[in-house]
């Protein structure tokens, strides 16, 4: 088992409480379904922030990565619907990374997940940690770890993106690990920390739902 496809979409962004209610529910019955409807987006999951903080991390699974720059997927971006308008500005602290995926051992639907985002992605490290994937998911109380390389498509700037002020970020790389026991995640964070650079951005978050293309709305 591993990620769909050879390609994701990785964000982490932060919604204040008072648009938590709102923003969970247009995001379940209305964007998943939108971009699950998109030919290549094959699953979508969310993450909230684990310690009940403003945070959440999505995580699309892309067949590959031509879809990123998909005239179908450009011309959602570029047609958000009024809800989507009204959401999208509060949006807070995006950071929207385009992904090839570099090593995939297991799944990523679990009730825990870590992810670590990295300023710079050092291809020497990313190749070793790569290879290690198998061995590490298949430990007690995980169920996947997954590697992510940055490389955003050729499109122009999109209305989406407008409406949340052409503010967004973008890690040069993420690894993300999904397990089911919080001490197991603990013990693999130590380990990943001890093989990846200074200054990697380190998030927990709790599974809060996922979806599949074809699943009902």
């Amino acid at each position: 088992m591993a990620l769909l496809g050879t390609a994701a979409l990785a964000m982490w962004w932060d919604i204040a409480p008072e648009w938590r209610e709102e923003f969970e529910h247009w995001h379940t019955h209305e964007h998943f379904p939108e971009r699950l409807g998109i030919p290549g987006f094959l699953r979508a999951s969310r993450f909230a922030q684990a310690d009940g903080g403003e945070g959440f991390f999505i995580l699309y699974e892309l067949a590959s990565h031509d879809v990123l720059g998909s005239p179908a997927y450009a011309a959602r971006l570029n047609a958000p619907t009024p809800w989507s308008k009204k959401l999208m500005p509060h949006h807070r602290n995006m950071v929207r990374t385009q992904c090839r995926v570099l090593g995939s051992a297991g799944g990523i639907a679990a009730r825990h997940v870590l992810t670590f985002r990295l300023a710079q992605a050092q291809d020497d490290v990313l190749a070793a940690l790569s290879g290690q994937l198998r061995g590490l998911a298949q430990k007690p109380g995980l169920a996947g770890v997954h590697v992510l390389k940055h490389q955003p498509p050729a499109l122009a700037p999109t209305t989406e993106q407008k409406i949340r002020g052409l503010a967004d970020g973008a890690a040069a790389a993420a690894v993300v690990i999904a397990g089911h026991d919080r001490d197991a995640l603990q013990t693999a964070e130590t380990v990943l920390l001890n093989a990846l650079p200074a200054g990697v951005q380190r998030g927990a978050y709790s599974l809060s739902l996922s979806m599949a293309a074809g699943d009902p709305a």
